[in-house]
């Protein structure tokens, strides 16, 4: 299927506009155009009348004799007076209505009159015609003898009917050659239009993750310079994220490369210059070794199910007390070997409902990292309230540049040593976010590592039912 044109919608939807907006101007023009000349034709109308009835009232009242026949053969007339016999013009006029001198008052009332030949407009008038011959233009200024009059005029609009046709033709023709014009030019001035759109489609196809670092340059367009300002963001994310996947992939690689490389170095040296160790002992290395693999296989298996959604939590009641005296027992024989002393401070919650494994992960692998990289001798804090937990410890050679980059992969601050390949921090903050818990890292003045994992916002306190 072939794509939409972008000239083709704005051409379209131009000529629609144009068809709505002149059209409605047009029919708003035809329409005062027409009620303009209407108007003036009757008040042309209504001066022919009344001079006719200043010429009835003349002629009847000064010399005694009808109305004589008007110049020209597009207007009739039709007067009735009182004690006077009708008079018509000749001819008369060619449709009359009915019954119309009984609807006649002293203002002047038009009407359209129907006939096959004729364009016909009407107005019917009455006035009192002085028996002393007084016109209806002024004043009375004989006998006060009046008769009642009643005139009808009649009068072909055909020239008017054509001058409004033609005008109407005018105004409606030019809307419709607008929205031809539109049709044909636009498309052109649109496509001139969108050269800068094109020139940007060019410079983007060498833009791709063989080519890192590459930015688009403002345009110096208003309408386009937001785009490409957000296409740079994009490919800086982008760039980011093809960083940190090298990475991983450089650390998943020496990782795995190491630990077969102590297995395979172990077996060749032992094959080939036997250390006289007993079996038991090589059986228990090479376990180890294992085991390290094994934990950094497992890690990732955990974090990739955590970051895609696939780990779900399993909530359920968890009595605090107990299970946080487990994890400070899991890490006493680090802390005793470092002469590090564990202090837990606070009131502890009666019971949380949360998902204890992903719970486990997070608290297990802040207080691993604290007994891990404290300085010999130092004190490891764990304060709990209904708040959160809070774990602090010396961090002497830790930068604030440094917190940015807890929580990727394979990252670590010493060189890498057994049973820690980078990933503690990352599985931290991939069950943190897993479970709505708001994971925070800060160095004090005092050069002391603060990890505060607020609950409030995810974990519902509850009293605890053994």
């Amino acid at each position: 299927m072939k794509p939409a044109s972008l000239s083709a919608r704005v051409t379209v939807l131009l000529a629609i506009v144009c068809l709505l907006v002149l059209g409605g101007g047009a029919k708003l023009m035809d329409w005062r155009i027409d009620h303009e000349l209407a108007s003036h034709f009757h008040r042309g109308l209504l001066s022919q009348a009344r001079a006719l009835g200043n010429m009835a009232a003349l002629e009847e009242g000064a010399a005694g004799h009808a109305v004589r026949g008007l110049p020209g053969g597009d207007s009739w007339y039709e007067l009735r007076c009182d004690g006077a016999a009708t008079q018509r013009s000749d001819p008369p006029p060619p449709a009359v209505p009915q019954g119309w001198p009984d609807d006649v008052g002293p203002q002047p009332r038009f009407a359209r009159l129907g006939h096959h030949e004729h364009h016909l407009d009407s107005v019917r008038l009455s006035f009192p015609r002085p028996t002393g011959g007084n016109s209806i233009a002024g004043p009375a200024a004989g006998p006060t003898a009046t008769a009642s009059c009643q005139l009808l005029f009649v009068q072909d609009r055909h020239s008017l009917d054509q001058l409004m046709l033609a005008i109407d033709w005018i105004l409606a023709l030019g809307p419709l050659l607008a929205a031809a014009i539109a049709l044909i030019a636009v498309p052109l001035v649109v496509r001139r239009g969108l050269r800068p759109i094109g020139a940007l489609v060019d410079r983007m196809r060498g833009i791709g993750p063989n080519a890192p670092g590459q930015r688009l340059a403002a345009i110096g367009l208003k309408e386009l310079d937001p785009l490409v300002a957000r296409f740079n963001d994009v490919l800086g994310r982008m760039d980011d994220g093809l960083a940190r996947e090298r990475q991983f992939a450089s650390g998943l690689a020496h990782e795995t490369r190491t630990r077969l490389a102590e297995l395979r170095a172990l077996a060749e040296v032992e094959s080939r210059y036997p250390s006289g160790r007993s079996t038991p002992e090589l059986l228990a290395e090479i376990g180890s070794i294992g085991a390290e693999l094994e934990a950094t296989v497992t890690a990732l298996l955990l974090l990739t199910r955590l970051q895609s959604g696939l780990e779900r939590p399993q909530w359920q009641a968890l009595a605090l007390a107990p299970w946080l005296e487990r994890q400070l027992q899991r890490q006493h024989a680090t802390a005793t070997a470092r002469g590090l002393m564990l202090r837990s401070e606070g009131t502890l919650p009666e019971g949380l409902h949360t998902d204890p494994a992903l719970l486990e992960v997070i608290v297990g692998n802040l207080l691993g990292n604290a007994c891990a990289y404290a300085p010999a001798g130092d004190t490891v804090r764990l304060r709990v309230d209904a708040h959160g937990l809070a774990i602090d410890n010396a961090a002497p050679g830790l930068g604030d540049a440094d917190l940015a980059s807890f929580g990727q992969r394979f990252w670590r601050k010493q060189l890498p040593h057994a049973g820690h390949a980078g990933l503690g921090l990352a599985l931290t903050a991939a069950a943190a976010q897993a479970l709505g818990l708001a994971l925070d890292f800060r160095l004090d003045p005092q050069q002391r590592l603060h990890a505060t994992l607020d609950w409030r916002s995810a974990i519902t306190l509850e009293p605890f039912a053994p």
